[in-house]
């Protein structure tokens, strides 16, 4: 996308100078607009042409059977996948009798931006009617990060070169036919027409639609409300359906005259709500927002983000698609969760249907140590969600004759909805997962009141799950066996490195919050015995490894499985799980995405100096990136290994996942956790930032593209600024009580407005690892 000829390179936002149909879809999911709670797809104003319309309620699902050639206990009966709600973006135009529709008639003109410090989507265009008249059309779009349940259009329509009589339709719309899946037709099917209809109303300006979706049970109620001003002929009437509900505003403009129509648009859902109730709630956060007014949601939006950018902005120096990519991502990565309140963060955030809209493993991994040091609100209320689906995870833990919670591999609602065992069920890692994000956000916020009503529990439940699905062998080692650890390229393992050590931290957590909050260890059944039993476990957690090769094993005898025939596997044939077997993938050294390197990024503390660059080397010829998982990872330990040059292209390749469309599958919404790999490549990889005993450690260095790079954190009650150049880097406290922090193991010790400056070491030379045929990195300088 941002190499494509109709896009822009800015500091601060995205911009489209003409209109491509060949790359619609893909401009609907960079365009999306989003709050955590309610998603806009990108889509024209006047709904066509689509590539997928979209609007998004976070936690808004149907369900539907799940396809099994045999059955097997413990296998899941349902999947979930997120449905489109009711489209209040819709607003159609006719110019003379003719319909805006920018595949007739001439297109003048065409811009959209999506501005990253306004938060809103503006479009402008100009275009001549088949019968010859000329109208402008200026629309904005804006989703509330202050009042979740709203989103909100501006549209207008100016006369140029001669009157016209126009008239626009501005509708609810439920049920809008979607684009066929041919990847289970039954889920199609149930997918098809989701929503039954249980009220409508129009009355004056107001417009009113109910639902239920068909099986899941969830009702869901969107109602709009407009100001409409225009010339003494405008004439207003409204009607309501089941399926559409419509303003139509009719007007006769001259030229240089304006019709202006501002839609204020509110969403809710229950599954638990009455129809009444949920009607009432949507009309009241309508009466909230025209209140607001206009101006005032603008305003507010753009107060909202200057705080945000305020304490979370990176800034880099040298190359401007970087700059441009870091603040799509965290704009976009704080649209995925801001105002998701108890709510999963899915892959796509709201902003496409890929994944089925669903949350997986990368949530915790990957976008909420982001959001610890920008937005640690949003991640309290991540982990809250998780916290609320505990009593699912231990039904299932029990399902699986284990004890404590097994977390689900991808779900909506927190019943596990993946059909394929052995990528889903056996990745247990997704426990150690959100027990390091709690571990994380409690460390870096100091909140007492989340540690005492959801850390302790989460991470005592996630400790049980670990103390029964392993054992101590006959020499008192402790192993954790047939599991799937991050790569997917190899399952049902036994000690996968990364999920060992994963798991190893997770019981020590518990072992150590539990001594801080008695109270609620003894609630939940902890004694001391069992405390015990965790921290023994964990310091017999068994690494393989290969001492012949002086390497850490991804899981116990992955060196000495066959290689995998790189030579004979061509370039179309990636990513590999589309054009070969899992069997044949299982049994041969070849890697998805990062899983020891990923080991190494999450307990850097296991691994000294000369073990990294030994790991790093020989993993990285074997490592495919059929993930988009991976780049981000790989960036940060070629970084800490001394391959700055390598390290700059896998944070390209992060950053440019989405713009570029490098996966070819941006159209189904953007990948949340590579644009939040961007960040991590730049603040953990060239900042060296990490955790280490509660205290933030740094170790920055610059690759030679970038001549400067700063970034902003949030710690405690602390706003800390970094600023890296090549030779040197300055930490600033700028708000909060003096903090100690760690450069390159010196601890310093921060006061207000006190910069303190360091020399960075040169970086030590060593061998440039290789990477498979064809997937090294693309350089794009």
């Amino acid at each position: 996308m941002i190499t494509h000829a109709s896009y822009g390179v800015e500091p601060w936002c995205l911009r489209e100078n003409v209109l491509n149909l060949d790359v619609l879809p893909q401009s609907e999911s960079v365009f999306a607009l989003s709050n955590g709670h309610v998603g806009w797809r990108g889509n024209l104003d006047e709904g066509e042409p689509h590539g997928l319309p979209g609007s998004y309620l976070n936690g808004v699902h149907e369900t539907h059977p799940l396809p099994y050639a045999e059955a097997g206990y413990g296998y899941p009966e349902s999947g979930q996948t997120v449905i489109n709600v009711t489209n209040g973006k819709v607003i159609r135009l006719l110019v003379d009798d003719e319909p805006f529709d920018l595949r007739y008639g001439r297109l003048l003109s065409h811009e959209r931006v999506l501005d990253l410090r306004a938060g809103v989507l503006r479009r402008t265009c100009e275009w001549t009617s088949p019968a010859g008249r000329t109208v402008r059309v200026r629309s904005t779009r804006l989703v509330s990060f202050t009042q979740r349940a709203m989103a909100a259009v501006a549209f207008e329509v100016e006369a140029v070169d001669s009157p016209v009589r126009v008239v626009v339709q501005s509708e609810l719309v439920a049920n809008e036919q979607l684009p066929t899946s041919a990847k289970d037709p039954r889920a199609a099917a149930v997918l098809e027409s989701p929503l039954a209809a249980e009220d409508h109303l129009a009355t004056g300006r107001r417009l009113r639609l109910v639902h239920r979706t068909r099986r899941s049970g969830l009702r869901v109620a969107v109602a709009a409300d407009h100001t409409v001003g225009g010339p003494d002929r405008t004439r207003m009437s409204s009607e309501s359906g089941d399926d559409v509900a419509r303003l139509t505003v009719t007007s006769a403009l001259d030229p240089g005259q304006r019709l202006r129509l501002e839609k204020f648009v509110a969403y809710g859902w229950s599954s638990m709500r009455s129809l009444p109730a949920v009607s009432d709630q949507v009309d009241a956060a309508l009466a909230a927002a025209t209140d607001t007014g206009w101006s005032g949601l603008v305003d507010d939006q753009r107060a909202y983000l200057d705080a945000f950018w305020g304490h979370s902005d990176v800034e880099v120096d040298g190359d401007e698609e970087v700059q441009q990519a870091v603040r799509f991502a965290l704009f976009h990565v704080l649209q995925a969760g801001a105002r998701a309140e108890r709510r999963a963060i899915p892959a796509k955030g709201l902003t496409g249907s890929g994944y089925d809209g669903h949350a997986f493993w990368d949530t915790e991994m990957f976008v909420l140590p982001l959001l610890t040091y920008t937005a640690p609100n949003a991640v309290a209320e991540a982990l809250r969600w998780r916290h609320a689906t505990l009593p699912a995870a231990r039904e299932r833990a029990a399902q699986l004759g284990l004890q404590g919670a097994a977390f689900p591999w991808r779900t909506i609602d927190g019943s596990e909805g993946s059909a394929y065992w052995p990528a889903g069920t056996a990745a247990f890692h997704v426990n150690a997962g959100i027990a390091d994000a709690v571990v994380r956000y409690v460390s870096m916020t100091g909140d007492e009141q989340f540690a005492r009503d959801s850390a302790v529990e989460l991470l005592v439940e996630t400790a049980r799950l670990w103390r029964s699905l392993g054992h101590h062998d006959a020499h008192g080692a402790f192993h954790i066996d047939g599991v799937t650890g991050p790569d997917e390229y190899s399952a049902i393992a036994d000690d996968n490195t990364y999920t060992n050590l994963m798991a190893r931290r997770n019981l020590l957590a518990a072992a150590d919050i539990i001594e801080h909050h008695p109270e609620q260890a003894a609630a939940l059944g902890v004694d001391d015995e069992e405390s015990a039993a965790w921290r023994d476990a964990a310091e017999a957690v068994h690494i393989p490894y290969n001492a012949d090769l002086g390497v850490h094993e991804q899981h116990t005898g992955f060196t000495r499985h066959q290689h995998w025939n790189f030579a004979a596997t061509r370039p179309d044939q990636y990513p590999l799980m589309l054009h070969f077997p899992y069997f044949d993938l299982y049994r041969k050294q070849v890697v998805k995405q990062a899983d020891l390197v990923l080991a190494m990024y999450t307990c850097t503390d296991c691994f000294d100096e000369e073990h990294q660059a030994r790991n790093f080397a020989y993993y990285e010829p074997l490592t495919v990136r059929d993930s988009s998982l991976s780049a981000c990872v790989q960036a940060v330990i070629a970084a800490r290994t001394g391959h700055l040059g390598l390290a700059y292209d896998y944070l390209m390749e992060a950053a440019l996942m989405d713009l570029d469309d490098l996966e070819n599958n941006t159209r189904d919404g953007l990948h949340i956790a590579s644009l939040a790999g961007t960040w991590t490549a730049l603040v953990t990889g060239f900042g060296g930032m990490r955790r280490s005993a509660g205290t933030l450690e740094f170790t920055p260095r610059l690759p030679e593209k970038l001549r400067r790079l700063a970034f902003n954190l949030q710690v405690q009650d602390r706003c800390l600024r970094v600023e890296v150049h090549a030779t040197a880097v300055t930490y600033t406290l700028l708000t909060g009580s003096p903090l100690t922090i760690g450069h390159y193991g010196e601890p310093l010790t921060l006061v207000p407005d006190e910069p303190r400056s360091r020399e960075t070491p040169p970086v030590k030379p060593r061998p440039a690892p290789d990477q498979p045929p064809h997937r090294r990195p693309n350089a794009h300088h």
